[in-house]
């Protein structure tokens, strides 16, 4: 099988992966279920440029070419793929479990890196993201993994962006050779804990394959000297849950994410809403509301950004977040509404908490406070703050600012 075949067969799959940096598409609309096999591919590599500048958008994604913004907010084109599709595993949830009659595909580590560098030097992908089934155990498809980073960084000299999977089961030096040769590197723990990871993924052990490597991951990043790595400094790290599959709630979910922003380091974590896949054991289980994924962005923003701690959260009694209301709308419902926040003397900290306002627009009021006060909205717009959201939970100059009532914020 050629090897632009190969990525055509992958690429309708790789919605099971989010890809960490990679933009995703509106949480209001559910990604539209991945189905196995594709068919139709270009010749080759070459040929293909032609086409893309003709039907872009269709094509990078028939290809796993994904719009991505990085860590530092550099927006690039991402091949998003496998080294094989080939698993030994049994997860429930994916169409490359064990036993599945989904159609297969293998890359060589050199195969994967001359393919990728034929799309870079075409000018259709500038980074890479790359994952793996698992045959012959987690060491043997790392090694994959490594051999074909190594052979970009090394034989074809490329200089850009590597997201690299870990593999349930790598060993430590597995681990810290992918972390010098890649821009960022992840663990999927899937699930919250052990009790639903075993329902997610039965053959995955939680504590020692999954969050043991996320902590030995801050750990080498912490305490060794980076100078072995290809650009002089540790990559970043991050991991992914299954959302709406098994019965977690949003709290377990919250519970894990602080533990891992606290102690790991993560730099994200990521939640995908769950959807059937046809022809898995869950392929009845109905699919999760998008707002549900929504919500786990926004209160796992509020922790890793904002100053929030998880006592904080407004959950309900089975544990779980308002799927229509911003959670930190609701935190200011009940604290702010009759205490708000004096604008021109309120710390960072307490800026971050009103509606609204990030770190970006906290940053801008502070500058902005030293050539004059806020005295109305518009100031705030001045600055690049959406006046709106904050209105109801500030004070301007000792004021109240007078708004218009608006609808409930999502």
């Amino acid at each position: 099988m050629k090897a632009i075949d190969k990525l055509k067969l992958i690429a309708p799959e790789m919605d099971l992966e989010i890809g960490g940096e990679t933009e995703k598409r509106s949480s209001m609309q559910p990604p539209t279920p991945p189905v196995c096999g594709s068919t139709g591919p270009p010749a080759d590599i070459s040929a293909s440029t032609e086409v893309l500048s003709r039907n872009a958008n269709a094509k990078q994604e028939a290809l796993g070419i994904t719009k991505a913004s990085m860590p530092g907010g550099k927006k690039i084109t991402l091949l998003k793929t496998m080294i094989t599709t080939a698993c030994e595993r049994n997860c429930n949830y994916c169409t490359f479990r064990a036993g599945s009659s989904c159609r297969r595909s293998t890359f060589t580590p050199d195969e994967m890196a001359d393919t990728f560098m034929k799309m870079n030097r075409a000018g259709m992908v500038e980074g890479l993201f790359l994952s793996s089934g698992i045959i012959k155990g987690g060491v043997t498809s790392q090694d994959k993994l490594i051999d074909t980073v190594e052979i970009l960084r090394t034989k074809h000299e490329f200089r850009g962006y590597v997201h690299l999977k870990i593999m349930p089961g790598a060993e430590e030096e597995q681990i810290r050779r992918s972390m010098q040769v890649a821009s960022r590197v992840s663990v999927n723990l899937e699930g919250p804990n052990d009790r639903r990871l075993a329902l997610l993924a039965p053959k995955k052990s939680f504590l020692m394959e999954l969050m043991e490597p996320l902590k030995l991951i801050e750990k080498i990043r912490s305490t060794e000297d980076p100078t072995g790595t290809w650009n002089g400094r540790w990559p970043s790290s991050t991991t992914q849950f299954v959302v709406g599959a098994v019965g977690e709630s949003d709290l377990e979910l919250m519970i894990t994410s602080e533990f891992l922003f606290r102690n790991a380091g993560l730099s994200r974590v990521y939640y995908m809403a769950f959807r059937p896949v046809p022809g898995t054991p869950f392929e009845e289980i109905p699919a999760a509301d998008p707002w549900r994924q929504h919500r786990l962005y926004q209160a796992s923003f509020l922790l890793r950004d904002y100053g929030f701690d998880l006592e904080e959260m407004a959950f309900s009694q089975g544990g779980n977040l308002s799927l229509t209301m911003d959670p930190k709308h609701a935190w200011a419902l009940e604290h702010l509404s009759e205490a708000p926040v004096e604008v021109n003397l309120a710390e960072q900290e307490q800026l971050l908490r009103v509606p609204g306002i990030g770190p970006k627009g906290a940053n801008s009021i502070i500058q902005a406070r030293r050539r004059g006060k806020f005295r109305e909205l518009k100031d705030l717009k001045s600055v690049g703050v959406n006046p709106h959201r904050p209105a109801p939970f500030v004070l301007l100059d000792g004021r109240r600012p007078r708004y218009q009532l608006r609808l409930p914020i999502q």
